[in-house]
C-alpha cells in the first residue's frame, strides 16, 4: 500500500504529474466512499520493516545509555548526598549525550535516506528527550537544586529552551514533522517554568497554566491548518502532531477542574462533563481532527458510568458506558464528513475560509516526501 507521502515523493521526482495523482487519491477516496480530506492521515508505518527498525534502535540506544551511565557511574562508591546527585548528574550527562549523538548518527540514515516514518518519530523522540537529560545532567552538576524552587524552576527553563534549540536544528535536518510538537512542547514548558521562578505562588494553579498552555499550542496548530486546507502539505503533518500534543494539555485540566476523579460526582457534574464532550465534539468536527474527542474519552466514560449506577444499572453501568460511547463514535465516524458539512456550513463564513476545506481541490501542488 503505498502512502500520501509515497505520492507526494513520485510527483516530486517526476514519475506521475500532479494531475494523475489527485486523479489517484479521488479515485482512492471514492473506492472506500469518503472523502480524502477527512480521512486526518498521517505516516506511521508502511512496512514491518519499520518495526523491525525501530526495535532494533530502541534496543541499541537502550545499551548505549546504559553502558554511558554505568561507565560515569561505578557502582561501588560512598558519599554525601549533594556528592551521589552530582555523580547521578554526570551520569546522565555521559548517557544523554552518547543516546542523542546516536540518535542523530541513526537519523541520517534511517530519515534523511530511508525515509522510514516510524523510526524516524522514535529517533526523534530519544534524541529530545536525551538532549534533555544531558542538558540537566549538566546544569544538575554545576547548580545546586536542594530546598531552592526559584533556581530549580529557572535551570528547568534553560533545559527547556535548550531543547527546544536542539529540536529545531533536528527540524532544519530532518524535517519529521512531529518535530514541531516536540519543539513547541520544550518551549511551554520552559515558559511555565520561567513563570513559576517569577511566581512560586502559581504552583497552585498548574491547571490553568497547563490549559493556557495547551489553548496557545491549539492555536498554533491551527496556524498551521489554516495555512494548509487542503492538506496536501507537510505542513497539515505538522499541525497533526501538534494537535495531538494539545488535545491532553487541554482535556486533563477542564475536567480535572470540575472534580471527575475527586470521588464520586453527582448527576448535575456528570451533565456538564457530557455537555463538554459534546462541546468539544463540534470543536473537533469544525477543525477537523479527533486528537480531542480522544483525549477526552475517559472522563466521558466515568461521568457516563456514573450516571447509569445512579439509575440503578450497577452491575451493567461499565457495559451500558462502553455500549453508548463506543456506538456513538462509531456512527460519528461513519457520517463524519456529513456532520462536518453541517457544523462547518453553520459557521460565519469568514470564519470557515479559515477551516479546512470541505471538499480537496482536484488539481495539487507537488511537495518533497517527508
Amino acid at each position: 500500500m503505498y502512502s500520501e507521502s509515497d505520492i507526494e515523493a513520485a510527483v516530486a521526482s517526476g514519475a506521475i504529474t500532479p494531475a494523475a495523482a489527485a486523479a489517484l487519491r479521488e479515485s482512492v477516496a471514492q473506492a472506500s466512499s469518503t472523502s480524502s480530506v477527512d480521512e486526518e492521515s498521517f505516516r506511521l508505518i508502511t512496512g514491518f520493516n519499520d518495526i523491525f527498525v525501530t526495535i532494533a534502535a530502541i534496543l541499541l540506544l537502550v545499551a548505549i545509555g546504559w553502558i554511558g551511565f554505568t561507565v560515569a557511574v561505578p557502582q561501588e562508591w560512598s558519599g554525601s548526598d549533594e556528592e551521589s546527585a552530582r555523580r547521578l548528574a554526570h551520569g546522565l550527562l555521559v548517557a544523554g549525550a552518547l543516546v542523542a549523538a546516536a540518535s542523530w548518527g541513526l537519523a541520517e540514515y534511517f530519515t534523511r535516506k530511508r525515509r522510514m516514518a516510524l523510526p524516524s518519530i522514535i529517533l526523534l523522540g530519544t534524541f529530545v528527550y536525551a538532549t534533555a537529560a544531558a542538558l540537566g545532567g549538566a546544569l544538575g552538576s554545576v547548580f545546586s537544586l536542594a530546598n531552592n524552587d526559584r533556581v530549580g524552576s529557572v535551570v528547568f527553563a534553560a533545559i527547556g529552551l535548550l531543547t527546544a534549540g536542539a529540536a529545531w536544528l533536528h527540524w532544519r535536518r530532518f524535517h519529521v514533522p512531529i518535530t514541531i510538537a516536540a519543539l513547541t512542547g520544550a518551549l511551554v514548558f520552559a515558559l511555565v517554568s520561567l513563570f513559576m521562578a517569577a511566581f512560586p505562588a502559581a504552583r497552585d494553579y498548574w491547571l490553568w497554566i497547563m490549559l493556557l498552555g495547551g489553548l496557545s499550542v491549539f492555536a498554533f496548530a491551527m496556524w498551521w491548518d489554516m495555512s494548509d486546507r487542503q492538506r496536501q502539505t507537510r505542513r497539515s503533518d505538522v499541525a497533526f502532531w501538534l494537535h495531538l500534543s494539545a488535545a491532553p494539555m487541554i482535556a486533563h485540566p477542564v475536567f480535572n477542574l470540575l472534580g471527575v476523579f475527586d470521588g464520586q460526582i453527582g448527576a448535575a457534574k456528570a451533565f456538564v462533563v457530557l455537555i463538554l464532550y459534546v462541546a468539544f465534539g463540534i470543536i473537533a468536527l469544525a477543525v477537523d481532527r479527533r486528537a480531542l474527542l480522544v483525549s477526552s474519552l475517559i472522563y466521558v466514560l466515568s461521568a457516563l458510568a456514573e450516571l447509569f449506577r445512579q439509575a440503578g444499572a450497577v452491575s451493567l453501568n461499565i457495559a451500558l458506558t462502553a455500549l453508548v460511547i463506543g456506538s456513538a463514535l462509531l456512527l460519528l465516524s461513519a457520517f463524519w464528513h456529513n456532520v462536518r458539512r453541517m457544523v462547518v456550513t453553520a459557521l460565519p463564513e469568514d470564519l470557515q475560509a479559515r477551516l479546512p476545506a470541505l471538499d480537496r481541490a482536484v488539481v495539487v501542488t507537488p511537495r518533497a516526501a517527508i
